[in-house]
């Protein structure tokens, strides 16, 4: 763990600073969260990987890790010692996925801890193995943006190629999951949430084009297998992996495979994912089955309905994204809440009632009018329990009542969203080019 944080984090904590003279406490929040990832959660590795744990759970989630060193890219174009320690970051994903793309969350080495004595196919390095479209996604993202930031193309090595054939392969045997899959998943003992139904396979599912995600983004196992934000993104990668494979790799074969891939989620979206709301009209579902069953919800964590603009798959003046915006941020998502304190999106894996930090921050990013972004700024000033650090879920009536104390991917999303306030944003994502 690093003990003091480097001069370009101090420069741009002082930078936001200085636009907020006269509010000490949006100063501390940014100065805590900000940091909290690089002095709290980051491990380098001898062979020059970066290991990074959640916060209060010592595993590497693909997800959570490249979401957490994310805000950095921003200074890793100039900082040597940040772009090394994301790239490092980058290697140690891509190594991770080659050992196994259906594993969520990993252990530092391989030795044998893991989250619950599950029913599939486990190994000593793997710490959960909850198979989620976003955890493959993530990384190539994180990869595709670092180029971008930094220029460097290093990353793009052995280990990534093959990384993206296993990304590549998993995408398209789960396009057929009835058919082609032999994932399972069953945990003994737990709540619902936790396992997959069917002896592990999940509830049926019909061909769509979309590829099938056992688990949300929240490792909670998921209604209908297809969910669409999640095959939103995997849309965005894919696009992002031919423009890397045009410039850099240089490889028919994934640029074709990708190619096709992506127009085949993109028609199962369109197709499949959208449906005629009484109220809202055309909205996106959070989840269907091909089957003709649709869960209309939203979930804060990201990839969400409310994220896809910040993610890069539409605008965030789609009309199709406005109508479902309306939906979300309303009593009409099952996990909107409303309290004396604050009102947003929840999420079914924690207690009824408890907004999200995470979620806030993308309301915050993707809201089209200053009143609402500085409404957010207000809520996070209040919502922060006392700490000056942010939470996974807290209460709607009662901030210092809160999951996770610790967990770095709020505290990151936080910090993106104060940044994108005052025009500073990563290159190469949605929100530099929407300036």
């Amino acid at each position: 763990m690093f003990t003091s944080i480097p001069d370009s984090m101090k420069h741009l904590i002082n930078e936001v600073s200085s636009f907020y003279e006269e509010d000490t406490k949006i100063q501390s929040l940014f100065k805590n969260c900000f940091s909290n990832t690089y002095l709290t959660t980051l491990k380098p590795q001898k062979n020059g990987t970066t290991f990074v744990i959640t916060g209060d759970i010592p595993a590497m989630w693909l997800r959570d890790s490249a979401a957490q060193v994310r805000p950095y890219l921003v200074l890793a174009e100039k900082d040597m010692h940040i772009a090394n320690m994301i790239e490092g970051v980058i290697n140690k994903q891509m190594f991770y996925i080659t050992h196994d793309p259906y594993a969520n969350a990993f252990n530092e080495t391989a030795n044998g801890e893991r989250y619950s004595e599950d029913k599939t196919e486990m190994s000593p390095l793997i710490w959960e193995r909850k198979y989620e479209v976003d955890s493959l996604c993530y990384p190539l993202h994180l990869s595709y943006l670092f180029w971008k930031s930094t220029g460097r193309t290093s990353h793009f090595n052995k280990t990534f190629l093959e990384g993206v054939q296993k990304i590549l392969d998993v995408w398209e045997i789960e396009q057929n999951h009835e058919q082609n899959s032999n994932y399972r998943f069953e945990r003994e003992d737990c709540r619902p949430q936790d396992t997959l139904t069917h002896d592990g396979k999940g509830s049926p599912v019909g061909y769509t084009g979309m590829t099938w995600s056992g688990f949300r983004p929240s490792d909670d196992a998921c209604e209908y297998g297809y969910l669409i934000p999640s095959n939103m993104f995997a849309v965005v990668v894919l696009k992002q992996l031919i423009e890397i494979n045009e410039e850099i790799l240089h490889d028919k074969h994934i640029a074709d495979r990708s190619r096709r891939l992506a127009e085949k989620i993109e028609h199962g979206i369109k197709e499949f994912g959208i449906v005629e709301h009484p109220k809202y009209g055309r909205i996106f579902a959070y989840e269907t089955d091909g089957l003709g069953n649709y869960n209309l919800m939203d979930d804060a964590n990201v990839p969400s309905l409310l994220s896809i603009p910040y993610l890069g798959y539409c605008t965030s003046d789609d009309p199709v994204y406005q109508n479902t915006r309306r939906f979300i941020i309303s009593s009409s998502n099952p996990y909107f809440y409303k309290g004396k304190v604050a009102e947003g999106v929840g999420s079914p894996h924690t207690p009824e009632e408890y907004i999200w930090h995470i979620s806030l921050a993308i309301q915050g990013i993707t809201a089209s009018t200053e009143e609402e972004k500085q409404a957010i700024l207000s809520i996070f000033k209040q919502t922060d329990g006392n700490t000056s650090f942010m939470h996974e879920g807290f209460h709607v009536d009662d901030p210092e009542q809160f999951t996770r104390e610790w967990f770095s991917w709020a505290n990151a999303m936080f910090s993106e969203f104060i940044l994108d306030l005052n025009g500073i944003n990563v290159k190469g994502s949605p929100l530099e080019s929407n300036k």
